[in-house]
């Protein structure tokens, strides 16, 4: 993860594809509600959406550690965090920003359109080129 530390952009695309690779390891009940959501030096951070699923995971840890190490993580231990929100489903929220839906409760169209043209300028250039 160091290659990123400098960009929070790619750090955060780097989390989502190791999100991805890790979450079909975790039990299916399990899964949706757990997200990745850092590395620590040698401990992986995870957000769930309740006590009863920080338990679950608490106890599929081992197994959970065994398989970051066999992608290439250098881990040792995880760390787990308990979120009062839902945790959204990375293909629900591609969804909804492709259907103009807005991800979060309370957020005004004007956070929406920001947080879009955001997006749409850390996007590839539709031509293949390149940026500055």
């Amino acid at each position: 993860m160091s290659g990123s530390a400098g960009d929070p952009v790619r750090h955060a695309l780097r989390l989502d594809a190791l999100d991805r690779e890790l979450r079909p390891l975790l039990p299916p009940s399990l899964a949706p509600h757990v997200r990745l959501a850092n590395i620590h030096g040698d401990r992986l951070v995870f957000l769930v959406d309740s006590p009863v699923w920080h338990a679950r995971l608490r106890l599929a840890a081992s197994e959970l550690l065994d398989a970051a190490r066999s992608i290439g993580l250098e881990v040792r231990d995880i760390a787990i965090k308990t979120t009062s929100r839902p945790l959204q489903d990375p293909a629900q929220a591609g969804l909804r920003a492709s259907t103009g839906a807005m991800p979060g409760k309370g957020r005004s169209a004007v956070e929406g359109e920001a947080l879009r043209a955001a997006l749409a300028v850390l996007a590839d250039p539709p031509d293949g080129g390149t940026r500055d």
